[in-house]
């Protein structure tokens, strides 16, 4: 089989990037092509997207790869989910507001007064988390005014083809799906004051969205089809672990970590509810069953106050040897703690929880960095083993893949707390199921979604790491 070429658009929240994809026999490869910042900004009604400097960069990464590989067949687009443009006359209302933005506590107060979380979670199957999509357009101001409400990736799509749909992966994750059919729930819709009119036509991973429009691919210097993906950028990610046991458990560890198991079937208990454990969607109609938990946010976040605070930039991985190299015990802390939820002095707000506790904060920076890092584990393996217990599956693996891979300490401490060996990597599994997925519906990739994870074994082998204890 001759090697072929699709173009992926990974975006993040704090960065994007656009890569060409490649797969053939044994073959499945990545070649970057443009790398750009990506991150809330300030406005007058609240935090936003800048969703123009974002389209130009995307578009003009695509304009990069073609010109770099004129043998690519497709697009496929992926981002971070609940956040949406709304559309009115073939236009973006205005910039999509950030999930970290204020006004998604009134959605919650104003949501929950009309329809209680127990009976949310029958219905849509979603773990509490604040800024979930129906929670932000129950308190959209410019929603009346809106024909359609398109989710990132599909925002993107509408600009490239002028078609408006929904991908099902990440529609799952705005509450108005619901969780036994994987179709909109417009009755709740309505009950909320959402107009079922704003949700546009499913679709499914593989399906063809449209053909870029003229003035866009004289732009990107080809007329190429956009292909629907695993659009919430964990779906995709999780289609590329390369999983062989059916008693795996998986992290896709970036700003967050999604820690959980693949099912066939829902677990709509009573436990799950309560342990605030997910159904999001997945490629080939699986279930995300999983739990948030802070990830390198929490990191990151501490070293931008820090860099702040000496003027200079600081380097991450000899921060992480020297964190790896401290023997003595570090105190940790609840890692999914509210207080650590929005931008500004990480340091000052995990010293508070310390302090709270009756810890006392290291003064040693790769002391605090550790004790980051522990806690993050702490919470992994906490999460790891409720998933064991609310499926009946006793674990013997983590895979853990994107950024987070490559922090071995991290991978390590997971092993350690978790009693169960670590298996890292790929650290781009977003872009790698991206890139499968467009394959397959080219015909150029196998068929299930075991064989395309066992060319992602095969192509990229994971880290082994062991536990100590």
């Amino acid at each position: 089989m001759s090697t072929r070429a699709v173009a992926a658009v990974d975006l993040g929240a704090t960065s994007g990037r656009v890569m060409i994809g490649r797969i053939g026999d044994g073959v499945l490869d990545l070649e970057p092509v443009s790398r750009f910042p990506n991150g809330p900004v300030e406005r007058a009604d609240g935090l936003h997207w800048d969703f123009e400097a974002l389209s130009e960069n995307v578009l003009d990464g695509l304009a990069e790869a073609v010109r770099r590989e004129p043998g690519i067949e497709s697009i496929g687009i992926d981002s971070w989910a609940v956040d949406y443009g709304l559309i009115a006359d073939g236009k973006v209302l205005a910039e999509p507001f950030h999930y970290r933005d204020e006004r998604s506590a009134r959605g919650v107060a104003e949501v929950h007064e009309i329809v209680a979380f127990d009976e949310l979670y029958r219905r849509n199957g979603l773990q509490f988390l604040p800024f979930n999509t129906l929670y932000q357009l129950r308190v959209d101001d410019r929603a009346p005014e809106a024909e359609s409400a398109l989710l990132v990736p599909d925002l993107l799509a509408f600009l490239l083809t002028g078609a408006r749909v929904a991908e099902r992966t990440n529609a799952s994750t705005t509450g108005l799906l619901r969780v036994d059919d994987g179709e909109w729930d417009t009755d709740l819709a309505s009950r909320l004051g959402i107009a079922p009119a704003l949700l546009p036509a499913l679709v499914d991973p593989g399906a063809l969205i449209g053909t870029l429009r003229p003035q866009i691919a004289r732009r990107i210097g080809a007329a190429l089809p956009v292909i629907a993906v695993g659009s919430h950028d964990t779906a995709s990610a999780v289609a590329a672990v390369p999983m062989t046991s059916p008693s795996a458990a998986y992290i896709s560890c970036g700003t967050w970590g999604l820690v959980g198991v693949e099912l066939a079937e829902p677990v709509l208990t009573d436990a799950a509810r309560a342990a605030n454990f997910t159904h999001e969607r997945g490629v080939d109609g699986r279930f995300r069953f999983l739990h948030n938990v802070a990830g390198l946010w929490l990191l990151s976040e501490t070293v931008r106050a820090w860099e702040a605070e000496d003027g200079a930039p600081i380097d991450l991985v000899a921060l992480l040897a020297a964190a790896s190299a401290v023997t003595a015990p570090v105190p940790t802390f609840d890692a999914n703690d509210p207080s650590l939820s929005a931008p500004g002095d990480m340091p000052a707000r995990i010293g508070a929880l310390l302090a709270a506790s009756g810890q006392t904060a290291p003064t040693d920076r790769p002391a605090f960095a550790r004790g980051i890092v522990e806690s993050i584990a702490v919470a992994f393996a906490e999460a790891v083993a409720t998933a064991s217990a609310l499926t009946g599956r006793r674990l013997d693996v983590v895979h853990i893949v994107g950024g987070g891979s490559l922090n071995t300490l991290l991978c390590q401490a997971t092993a350690d707390r978790t009693g169960l060996p670590v298996l890292a990597g790929p650290v781009e599994a977003t872009a790698l199921g991206n890139v499968l997925v467009q394959a397959r519906a080219l015909g150029a990739a196998p068929a299930t979604l075991e064989e395309l994870r066992a060319l992602v074994a095969a192509t990229h082998a994971p880290v082994r790491y062991t536990p100590h204890t």
